[in-house]
């Protein structure tokens, strides 16, 4: 009984511990790590992550996957820069149609919105399994973008949009504030409205779920939405900070958000699992990233340390799941 509650009590905090170990060890072998201009660094990075990992998260929830994040933040992001910069021509005649720079930045969200609703609708509609169906739109919205930008980066946006990635509000760089507000509105999401309460249900028991009278097919579209909005958004932050939009931009995010979720505790098979485990997770892997650059550590083997960093947390995940 003492043994199962230990258990319980530990794996409530495993994700702190890890973070806390993982500081110690890389201010002991840095000088470098434990300094303000390093903390901020590693903040600016993670605020991605942590919006893409968070809509990952209400997707893991339902007991889904969706692989297509790193490219939908790409496609949205060029399709942001390409607006701002160029705007839209119609064939056929003079008409040309500027945009602003809130206009947009809402037509990059439009279209993650879209992209996700897109995957939402195929997994419902179709039952395509969701790690077909979002695989699949992680090649489509890839070529997409290149599609867009014709494989070229769309770079000098302006110092309106740069201050999106670079500027700072109150002494925190105003990519943080971002971070921030996503995480408290999927607080309130997960743990304050009714459809916070679906999706956990859902990935508890989809069948009783649906006995209940919850509409499945519904909840999973918004879910799967909202990972393309939050997606899009990463996109936008990725292209104000680089100040260009990549073709290639977001290659392997989806599997930093997958092992943020995994790392901070949320069950692959659904469920179970909190917003604020992932960021902590989403904190575990941009310390570990920056720990290895800080060493000096060979790309290849920063592929090979997050792997095996994801492969232990799923172990570590089952293994609750056991004792339980």
């Amino acid at each position: 009984m003492n043994i199962a509650l230990y258990r319980s009590k530990f794996s409530k905090f495993q994700s702190t511990i890890a973070l806390l170990i993982l500081c110690i060890f890389l201010s002991i072998l840095s000088d470098k790590f434990l300094t303000v201009d390093n903390g901020w660094n590693v903040l600016r990075q993670i605020s991605v992550n942590i919006c893409i990992s968070v809509g990952m998260t209400l997707v893991v929830l339902t007991a889904g996957i969706d692989l297509s994040v790193g490219s939908i933040l790409a496609f949205s992001g060029a399709v942001a820069a390409g607006l701002l910069k160029s705007g839209i021509s119609l064939p056929g005649n003079d008409l040309f149609i500027g945009f602003t720079l809130f206009g947009t930045v809402l037509a990059g969200i439009l279209t993650g919105s879209f992209l996700g609703f897109f995957n939402g609708w195929v997994i419902t509609k179709f039952k395509v399994p969701p790690f077909v169906a979002t695989l699949a739109m992680l090649t489509v919205a890839r070529g997409f973008t290149m599609l867009w930008t014709k494989g070229y980066p769309i770079s000098s946006l302006g110092d309106n949009f740069a201050y999106i990635g670079t500027g700072w509000f109150l002494g925190i760089p105003i990519l943080v504030w971002i971070a921030v507000a996503v995480i408290i509105a999927a607080m309130i999401i997960s743990n304050k409205t009714a459809l916070g309460r679906y999706i956990y249900a859902i990935g508890g028991n989809e069948n009783a779920a649906r006995l209940s009278g919850i509409n499945i097919n519904k909840v999973k579209i918004i879910v799967y939405t909202i990972a393309g909005a939050l997606a899009a958004i990463g996109g936008i932050m990725v292209t104000s900070r680089l100040d260009s939009a990549q073709p290639n931009a977001g290659m392997s995010y989806e599997l930093d958000a997958i092992a943020a979720v995994v790392i901070g505790g949320t069950s692959l098979s659904g469920g179970r699992g909190t917003i604020i485990g992932t960021v902590l997770g989403a904190i575990i892997i941009g310390v570990l990233n920056n720990g290895l650059v800080l060493l000096d550590v060979s790309p290849f083997w920063q592929q090979v340390v997050k792997g095996m960093v994801i492969l232990l947390a799923v172990m570590i995940d089952k293994a609750n799941l056991k004792a339980e």
